[in-house]
């Protein structure tokens, strides 16, 4: 039914193009950079490592007025090693220049410092380099300089060794400098915990079964530091679950859509044949709408009223004409008798049903009380455990475009929680769009959060064939990479970037699309290349179901760390259980609450994806 299939989520095709680059980086070491320069001791720069997931790092500078008089603008330079760059950035607008020299400048509302105030901007990248050169207003980054001294290298990466529940052994190859190395500074997650003369150190103390980073730098005998060293991941023995786990199993969510019935033919009974349903905590039943201000029914006949055959249902006894409840809603409720793990939620809005929602919060109370009202109905109150709210997107654009302020979310929520009470799963799915002044930046997602269990950050139809001549790049990017055509638009800079408005990391789940998006015309195998327009899907033009992909136009290659194929004219980019099984492991690195996929008919007949995700979530 094309009514139904136009309601697949065809994400950001309107696009704010940020001016401000944006930046992040690695893994916990935070290190301030000296190099010889004239200035005032006036203010100082540190630099953060906070986290590094292999392919890419988060990172962040600090800058700190040290003197008396307030300073009414910074910029920070550095230099990277050939291989390290920057990627996206927040909080400062950051250039390169020469062979790889970067400048970060103030934004125009954090630029005045006044003394003792500091301030923080972080930025995604790649590579293993750490910052050498640091300059602040052209004065050394560590509020002074010594003439005709330089600051002394990088130690060598620490290895770990005699690790125990609450102790570990670290070693490192020593630094050089012209005048002597003085001691060594210890970093663990960031902070120093020790200085030392030798090039070893027993760090004791550790809780077991904890993860820890570390990273050392060294300073010279003019007490100068150099820049820091790569970081190792220790974690002791014994002890739990990560601590960057939440509590319990980690969440794996599908969306079930409500018209998958018809032309799809994909029922409840799929779930249990395709062996999912044991492998998923929760349903999110796409899309009840939003108008009039209130929640309302998306499709009776699907919802409720659809007989099913004793071969079609779930526990093979077949519907009767006289009973009360019928179609997907009562399939649901046998699913639950049959896995009572699983918690199932009613998912309002959607791309094409968004609309609604900027009325609706005009009165978030009232709005609140017609969603209840639904959920909780008699006839199906048993089957639902939550509401889901997808609006795409609060104080911005989607199909249409909503102008409610930055607030209506944040009252959204606050409505919803105060009427479903503290034991009803209330959750969104949001935008990833982590663009400077784009989509994330328009709401306050932040304030929202405590409100909510968590957010499906849908990480996901970054790019596509809406532009139609391309160029060709893939829709669900983990991490940005060379000539990625916007910066902000991959999975990792929207994390970090809800991570930075506040949101807990357990409150974020990463999407997972179980469909490829793609172009014909294209002569060029690797991302980047032109088109001539979508190519050729089973239900929609520049969209195809993996399961089908993966047969007629297997992946060929991955680019930043997903999959994409040219077959003939055509170029596509879909996620594989392999590069499922990567992002699984990064999101656990992240200490994410889980993920979530659009949607379960995309999956092959034994669940190959929803396996992966299982299995990577372990």
């Amino acid at each position: 039914m094309s009514t139904k299939t136009s309601v697949r989520r065809s994400r950001f095709r309107s696009r704010t193009v940020a001016a401000l680059t944006a930046l992040l980086l690695p893994l916990a070491a935070m290190v301030s950079l000296a190099s010889p320069a004239a200035a005032a001791e006036s203010a100082t720069a540190t630099y953060t490592k906070k986290s590094d997931w292999g392919s890419g790092f988060e990172g962040s500078w600090t800058v700190k007025n040290t003197g008396t008089t307030t300073i009414g603008s910074w910029t920070v330079e550095w230099d990277f090693p050939a291989g390290t760059a920057v990627g996206s950035a927040w909080d400062a607008t950051v250039t390169k220049s020469g062979t790889n020299h970067w400048t970060a400048k103030n934004v125009g509302w954090n630029g005045t410092l006044s003394p003792g105030a500091s301030v923080t901007f972080g930025f995604n990248g790649t590579g293993a380099g750490s910052p050498t050169g640091c300059k602040l207003n052209g004065a050394s980054c560590d509020g002074g300089s010594v003439p005709g001294d330089t600051a002394p290298t990088a130690p060598g990466t620490p290895t770990a060794s005699e690790i125990t529940n609450t102790s570990a052994k670290l070693s490192w190859s020593a630094a050089t400098d012209d005048k002597g190395i003085k001691n060594y500074d210890v970093l663990r997650d960031g902070a120093t915990i020790a200085t030392v003369t030798g090039t070893t150190y027993t760090n004791t103390g550790l809780t077991a079964g904890t993860s820890y980073s570390y990273s050392v730098q060294a300073r010279d005998t003019a007490d100068q530091t150099g820049p820091a060293s790569g970081a190792v991941a220790v974690k002791t023995t014994g002890g739990g679950t990560d601590p960057g786990t939440p509590p319990g199993d980690q969440i794996k969510m599908g969306y079930f859509t409500e018209w998958g019935v018809y032309g799809r033919n994909y029922h409840v009974k799929n779930l249990v044949t395709s062996g999912s349903a044991s492998k998923i905590t929760h349903i999110n039943y796409a899309f009840g709408n939003v108008t009039g201000g209130k929640c309302t029914v998306g499709d009776s006949f699907a919802a409720y009223d659809k007989a099913y055959t004793a071969d079609q249902s779930v526990d093979g006894v077949a519907d009767t004409w006289d009973q009360p409840l019928r179609g997907n809603f009562n399939q649901l409720r046998k699913l639950k008798a049959a896995n009572p793990n699983i918690k199932i939620l009613w998912s309002f809005g959607g791309w094409t049903w968004s609309g609604g929602f900027g009325q609706a919060v005009q009165n978030p109370a009232a709005f609140a009380q017609s969603c209840y009202d639904l959920v909780e109905d008699p006839r199906w109150a048993d089957v639902f455990d939550g509401i889901d709210l997808d609006w795409e997107y609060p104080n911005a654009c989607g199909l249409t475009c909503d102008t409610s302020g930055p607030a209506s979310v944040k009252n959204m929520m606050q409505a919803m929680r105060a009427k479903f009470g503290p034991d009803y799963l209330v959750t969104a799915a949001v935008t990833a769009d982590a663009s400077s002044g784009g989509k994330i930046d328009a709401a306050d997602y932040g304030g929202a959060a405590q409100y909510i269990n968590w957010y499906n950050v849908m990480t996901y139809d970054f790019f596509g064939s809406w532009a139609a001549q391309g160029p060709t790049a893939p829709h669900s990017p983990l991490t940005s990479y060379p000539g990625i055509p916007q910066a902000g638009f991959n999975s990792a800079d929207a994390i970090a970037k809800y991570k930075a408005k506040g949101v807990p990391a357990k409150k974020l789940l990463l999407g997972i699309g179980f469909y490829g998006r793609g172009w014909t015309g294209v002569t060029q195998a690797e991302p980047g290349g032109t088109a001539t327009g979508p190519a050729p899907g089973t239900y929609e033009a520049g969209n195809e179901d993996y399961k089908v992909l993966k047969n007629t136009c297997p992946a060929t290659g991955t680019v930043g760390g997903t999959a994409y194929a040219k077959c003939g004219s055509n170029w596509w980019s879909y996620d594989t259980p392999a590069t499922i099984g990567t992002k699984m492991t990064w999101a656990k690195s992240q200490g994410l609450g889980g993920a979530f996929f659009w949607d379960f008919t995309g999956d092959t007949a034994n669940g190959e994806l929803v396996t992966a995700i299982n299995n990577g979530l372990k």
